[in-house]
């Protein structure tokens, strides 16, 4: 199949999730998104009311990242940040599973914490794909579609893949996809071009999330590229 570029804008999750982000930067993103039409704007917690207020009236998600890098938060403050976030206007929530529960085999008290966090909103699940085992990468899927999130992530931009091992990453979309079926899959980290875009969208993944999503669209604008996308 053929993609145009307004096709691609509305798989991105346009982000900006750096720390020293101004309320001018977080301002501009979200006019980015308009201008572009991109999925949603994915941002910090401390920002998600002001980011609700400046796409009010568009279908543009907002989305707010939860417990970076690595899912440790006790649950109770997990839960207290994706309640503080619905109220502030969240759409949907990107929440980091607890990764050193995964590496510990700890999958009950995982899957416990991800299904209270389901019911508050909308969940996307970062499994930091990076640090995991490909058997890994399959239980910790298995486990996010168990809890009813509606998408499993791969990363947050710590992922430790870098750039030049993008291969391995559209790899580990294709067994989030195996293991978990019917779960939307959203490639995140390390995605910086157009090129890029197209190799995660043809490994299968639903939503792109970046921070360069305004070189990527420079690219989409230049040509229409042929997808040759997962069976899902």
């Amino acid at each position: 199949m053929k993609i145009t570029a307004n096709e691609i804008a509305s798989t991105i999750d346009h982000t900006n999730i750096r720390r020293t982000a101004t309320a001018k930067d977080i301002k501009k993103t979200c006019q980015e998104a308009r201008r572009y039409g991109f999925r949603g704007v994915d941002v910090l917690p401390n920002w998600v009311e002001l980011v609700a207020s400046e796409l009010e009236g568009t279908d543009i998600k907002v989305i707010v990242l939860i417990d970076q890098p690595m899912g440790q938060s006790p649950h109770f403050k997990r839960m207290d940040m994706c309640k503080q976030a619905k109220q502030d206007g969240a759409d949907e929530l990107d929440v980091v599973i607890n990764i050193i529960d995964v590496k510990y085999e700890r999958y009950d008290e995982v899957l416990a914490d991800l299904k209270e966090i389901c019911r508050i909103l909308p969940t996307k699940v970062i499994i930091g794909s990076g640090y995991l085992t490909d058997e890994e990468i399959k239980r910790a899927s298995t486990v996010v579609k168990e809890a009813k999130a509606f998408c499993v992530k791969t990363a947050t931009d710590k992922d430790p893949l870098d750039h030049i091992e993008l291969k391995e990453k559209a790899r580990h979309l294709q067994i989030m996809r195996e293991a978990a079926p019917g779960l939307k899959i959203k490639a995140s980290g390390k995605i910086k071009t157009y090129r890029d875009t197209v190799m995660m969208l043809e490994a299968g993944a639903d939503i792109i999330g970046t921070s360069a999503s305004i070189k990527i669209m420079q690219g989409a604008k230049r040509k229409k590229t042929k997808v040759k996308t997962k069976k899902k």
